[in-house]
């Protein structure tokens, strides 16, 4: 009997796809890459002097990758070379996007099987999709492992090069990379729109109208003032970002002007100026791709990108939707079919298109799947057969998807849009009319099942709604209406929005920077390193990202640049297609093209660029002008104002929930003139007479001494508990905490004394070398010494608590064999197998983790190694092999 074995890189797909396969069918997963780019600390000894030992990457030799097995992936290389002993034939099943298939090529050459090896692409994770993938068999794709590859090196040559300069000049451990800082660029870019942004005032003029005549008699409807005098007046759209008029054809009304509308109307005769009636027609939107489906699910589901992307690779490795990272709309022929049939099953043959739609890739260069996302399968399962099988975020997500796929294959919506113009004119003889419009749908279509959700408009309140059955009274041109509540209203121009998530990942698909598969990732980075807070799901840069784009600028123009980051993508696509040779791609970005009269500088390459580079003023880099004398420096603990006041230097703190578009001069003087944060007096010390004041402070609100100018030593402080608030706290509480650490009493047993003290890690006891952790701050100022001794007196289980449920289990960890689950922690909820801990990403939360991605995780944290030590050992020998 010929025994197969089938490699996937994930170990949920290979659980659902083994249950697929029969006995003689070995599933195992890689569990991702099974090897990657050398560290230096990876490297033999002879390596590390020589020419590869900066990059790993032999640059001369023609960009010849140096790979070494991760030492989490030992283990399972090792099992799968096991198995493979076994079998007859070896199917190498991985993702289907260039990553993917470069797993496959790292695999094929870890293993060097003397078996026939077949490539299969699971397209969908179903009986027939499986049963389509065997049938259609291929040998790995080396132009998209050449891509990948190039993609690869050229992120490596760009970040070891790159990001040293970062750590000199701004601050260690930060990051540079080819789309990453092109995404961080885009977010510090909207910030500064913001921060020129002057804002202008505009007015109008609403009123309630009601038909006087005919079968709508008494129905009333809002109405708002369009023209003046022939002219349309002017809303928010009409002003550029400096508040200036950009439309001379446009009347701005002021407040004096609106008044005076107004009250000119008070008695004036209004009646129908024009009715306009059209045909109203909506289609329905394409079936999702990475990119929208992202987007979407941020407006409709509330995930971030990471966590859409990451409950989307769950449905599809457990066989509920097609592959997950796709850039192409277009539907299969069995989908078309499924899709048609059971929305006619549901709503009607006339609620279904009359023919099947068509939906192209509006980017020609679009290669990461051939299929939209949709239900898996030649028949779809209805969102309620699968709710008892899904988690709350994976049903949202599998219901939006197939709303989407059945509502992009059925009727468009149509019906009739009217406007009515109403028009009067003023004791001043201004002739004005007022406008509104209303929508009445006679056919939904696809609106009856779903309707693609928009990003607010920046002045989407001065547009017309079109809104469905929003319906006029019947009038007539020269109908008399009576009018109510004429009212004038005042406007202002709004800076232009921060990014979302999801508007972040159009806008990098727009300018074609990165791929389907970065998309998530980019957004990620940039927030999990602390570059972007994301304020009610904004996307707003520290000060640190201010720092970094400015340097990346001004040294690293061309590197930063969008086209030119989008000219890369389209070499990476050119590569993929046999096109480009990887190496000559590699050698042009690194060593340059020898044009130096290029525009950009980018002919030079990247290496004359860093030999070149120069001095940085590292100082001057991280310095922003505020105004007034007032300047902002990038510190080593964060965002600081300066200034010089009488020979003096003054500086305060700024805090990290303030935006940078919102430190004015003003904003800047208050903090300077409050430098330590709220700052109130409690009274006076019963035994020093020292003041005791309260204030904020950058680790938290304290209480503390205020010692005279020419007193020694620190004066002495304590953090306020959780339970209290800086507004409230009292003298009596503030003296309480000063106290500590507070002697409880004597163990009568040992004679030693017992403390009450609050640490790092919380409040506990201490008794002599012996911590115990007791339950609340509030027990450091109560708890007595018959209850210290109780605590004492039972077993130590790790600082004293007892043991906690997990939060959540993942199942098996694949290197370790031991249980994944997740847990709280001091210092937030984390991923545990009992060996490694990883936190989770402030990006991503408990309920969003997958195992796949718990698995991720640890495997990176294990990827990253333990601390450096001062102490020298000898590294034991790694698997390496380098590329041929």
């Amino acid at each position: 009997m010929t025994r197969k074995l089938v490699i996937v890189e994930s170990p949920t797909k290979s659980r659902t796809i083994g249950g697929y396969l029969g006995a003689d069918y070995d599933v195992v997963s890689s569990v991702g890459h099974i090897r990657d780019l050398a560290e230096r600390s990876d490297l033999p000894a002879e390596l590390k002097k020589s020419d590869i030992g900066k990059f790993a990457i032999d640059i001369d030799g023609g960009f010849q990758p140096y790979y070494v097995v991760s030492s989490d992936k030992k283990k399972i290389v090792a099992d799968i070379k096991k198995r493979l002993k076994e079998a007859d034939e070896l199917y190498l099943a991985t993702d289907e996007d260039r990553e993917g298939e470069a797993i496959a090529w790292h695999l094929l050459d870890v293993l060097k099987p003397k078996v026939p090896v077949k490539r299969l692409a699971f397209h969908e994770i179903t009986r027939e999709g499986i049963s389509r993938a065997l049938e259609n068999p291929r040998e790995v794709d080396m132009e998209l492992v050449e891509a990948q590859e190039a993609r690869r090196l050229l992120d490596r040559l760009y970040g070891y090069e790159v990001s040293p300069v970062l750590w000199r000049k701004i601050q260690s451990g930060l990051s540079a990379g080819r789309v990453q800082s092109v995404t961080l660029r885009l977010v510090v870019d909207r910030e500064r729109e913001r921060m020129a942004f002057q804002s202008a005032e505009y007015w109008d003029l609403r009123g309630t109208f009601t038909a006087t005549e005919g079968k709508d008699a008494g129905r009333s409807f809002e109405a708002r003032l369009t023209t003046v005098d022939g002219k349309r007046v002017a809303t928010g759209k009409d002003f550029d970002d400096r508040g200036r008029l950009k439309n001379d054809k446009v009347t701005h009304v002021h407040g004096a002007l609106a008044g005076a509308l107004a009250a000119g109307l008070a008695d004036a005769s209004f009646s129908v100026a024009g009715v306009d009636s059209r045909p109203y027609k909506r289609r329905p939107a394409a079936p999702f791709i990475t990119s929208t489906l992202i987007q979407e699910s941020s407006r409709k589901l509330r995930l971030g990108a990471r966590q859409a992307m990451g409950v989307a690779q769950a449905l599809y490795q457990k066989g509920y939707i097609t592959y997950m990272r796709s850039d192409s709309p277009v539907l299969s022929g069995e989908a078309v079919r499924a899709a048609r049939k059971q929305a006619t099953a549901l709503y009607g043959a006339d609620a279904v298109a009359a023919s099947p739609r068509i939906y192209a890739a509006q980017d020609s260069n679009a290669q990461e799947a051939h299929e939209a996302i949709r239900p898996a399968g030649d028949s779809f399962r209805t969102p309620d057969s699968v709710r008892a099988e899904l988690t709350g975020d994976e049903f949202r997500m599998y219901e939006m998807i197939w709303k989407r796929t059945l509502a992009s294959q059925m009727a468009d919506a149509v019906g009739t849009t009217s406007t009515v113009r109403i028009g009067a004119t003023t004791a001043a003889h201004h002739a004005v009319e007022f406008s509104a419009s209303g929508t009445i749908l006679t056919s939904p279509g696809f609106m009856a099942l779903y309707e693609e959700s928009r990003d607010k408009a920046r002045y989407e309140e001065d547009e017309q709604k079109v809104e469905k059955e929003s319906r006029l009274p019947v009038l007539a041109e020269g109908q008399k209406v009576d009018a109510d509540g004429i009212e004038p209203l005042t406007h202002a121009t709004t800076p232009p929005p921060r990014f979302t998530q999801g508007s972040m990942i159009k806008e990098l698909e727009d300018r074609k920077l990165g791929r389907p598969s970065t998309y998530a990732a980019m957004v990620d980075v940039i927030i999990d390193k602390g570059y972007v807070n994301v304020v009610k799901q904004a996307l707003v840069p520290t000060w640190l990202a201010f720092a970094m784009i400015r340097l990346l600028e001004e040294h690293f123009a061309w590197l930063i640049d969008y086209d030119f980051t989008a000219d890369m993508e389209e070499g990476l696509d050119k590569i993929a297609s046999g096109h480009v040779s990887r190496i000559d791609w590699l050698s042009e970005f690194y060593f340059g093209s020898g044009e130096d009269d290029d525009q950009d500088g980018r002919g030079q390459g990247l290496k004359r660029l860093v030999d070149d580079l120069g001095d940085i003023d590292a100082r001057a880099n991280s310095t922003f002008e505020i105004g007034d004398g007032i300047a902002l420096r990038v510190g080593k603990y964060g965002p600081y104002l300066e200034r010089e006041r009488d020979g003096e230097k003054q500086t305060a703190s700024v805090p990290d929930e303030l935006a940078p578009d919102e430190l004015t001069v003003a904003k800047a003087e208050e903090l300077l003139a409050n430098q330590g944060g709220d700052e109130r007096v409690l009274g006076q010390h019963p035994v020093s007479g020292l003041d005791i004041v309260a204030k904020a402070g950058r680790f938290g609100p304290y209480v503390t001494e205020v010692l005279p100018e020419d007193a020694k030593g620190r004066p002495k402080t304590a953090s306020l508990f959780k339970s209290m608030d800086l507004e409230t706290v009292s003298l009596e509480d503030a003296l309480k905490l000063m106290s500590l650490p507070r002697v409880v009493g004597v163990d009568p047993a040992t004679n030693e004394e017992i403390t009450a003290q609050n640490g790092r890690f919380g409040p506990y006891l201490k008794k002599g070398t012996d911590s115990r952790t007791i339950e609340s701050e509030q027990q450091l100022l109560d708890i007595t010494l018959d209850e210290a001794l109780a605590i004492y007196a039972q077993p130590k289980r790790g600082r004293g608590r007892a043991a906690t449920p997990p939060l959540k289990e993942f199942g098996e960890d694949p290197t370790s064999g031991k249980p994944i689950v997740a847990k709280s922690g001091r210092f937030g909820d984390y991923i545990t197998d009992g060996v490694t801990n990883v936190t989770i990403p402030k990006t991503e939360s408990v309920e969003s983790v997958t195992p796949e991605r718990a698995i991720e995780l640890l495997a990176e944290k294990r990827a990253k190694g333990p601390a450096k030590k001062p102490a020298r050992r000898t590294a034991a020998k790694k698997t390496t092999t380098r590329k041929k």
